[in-house]
């Protein structure tokens, strides 16, 4: 094990590649692909499966009064019906922009436009198994759609609410919040404003976290098969 000498303000995520000697698509799904590579690293060839995934948007909607925009609907995969906030795939196509398709999904979703947008943070889902890479935008300033979406699947019966973001942070800490990316946005958004919003990117930021080169071609989705 190497110890890095304690600088704080130099600790970063750094790229890095190794020689990928062989790579299988091993599962080609609608969402997103398990891939299977080898990879030679140092003296050792080591092989890895991991989800190949085209990452996603996801949206902190907070009005005038502070209050933040949870939004809940059944998720299989843990039988829960799951509050979270807007979010959705990258599959509008090659031209679509991160920022533009986190104004599709919060009309989607929420039936809202926001004139204000911002980067709050990027994460990664599950680096040791999945490329995934999740912005979330805060969006503020809002207003209704003129029309509102018609929903189905997992959407149809989503559910809205709108707390305080203090209570929304109480919520997760009486562990009654599970899911990650609004986990992630809430405490972001929380220490963001005690810092006076000054670490708020530019809505058009770039997204060093997200890998092009590694995304799935993604098939043409049914609907309700967001991050």
């Amino acid at each position: 094990m190497q110890e890095r000498p304690n600088a704080a303000n130099e600790i970063a995520d750094l790229p890095e590649t190794h020689p990928v000697t062989a790579t299988e698509t091993v599962h080609h799904g609608w969402v997103w692909n398990v891939a299977s590579d080898s990879i030679s690293y140092g003296a050792d060839t080591i092989h890895r499966e991991y989800i190949a995934h085209t990452s996603a948007v996801a949206i902190l909607a907070m009005d005038a009064q502070g209050r933040v925009l949870l939004i809940s609907q059944y998720r299989h995969p843990v039988r829960m019906r799951n509050w979270e906030i807007p979010a959705g795939l990258l599959d509008g196509g090659p031209n679509e922009s991160p920022r533009e398709a986190a104004v599709r999904e919060l009309a989607e979703e929420a039936d809202l436009q926001a004139d204000t947008w911002h980067v709050l943070l990027d994460f990664w889902t599950t680096p040791g198994g999945s490329n995934e890479s999740i912005r979330i935008f805060l969006a503020r300033d809002l207003r209704p759609t003129a029309q509102p979406f018609a929903r189905i699947h997992e959407e149809a019966d989503i559910e809205h609410c709108w707390l305080d973001l203090d209570a929304a942070i109480d919520a997760v800490l009486d562990d009654r919040l599970h899911n990650p990316a609004l986990l992630q946005a809430l405490f972001a958004a929380s220490e963001s404003r005690r810092r006076s919003w000054r670490t708020l990117r530019d809505a058009d930021a770039p997204w060093p976290t997200r890998s092009p080169e590694l995304l799935p071609v993604p098939r043409a989705l049914e609907g309700g098969g967001h991050a």
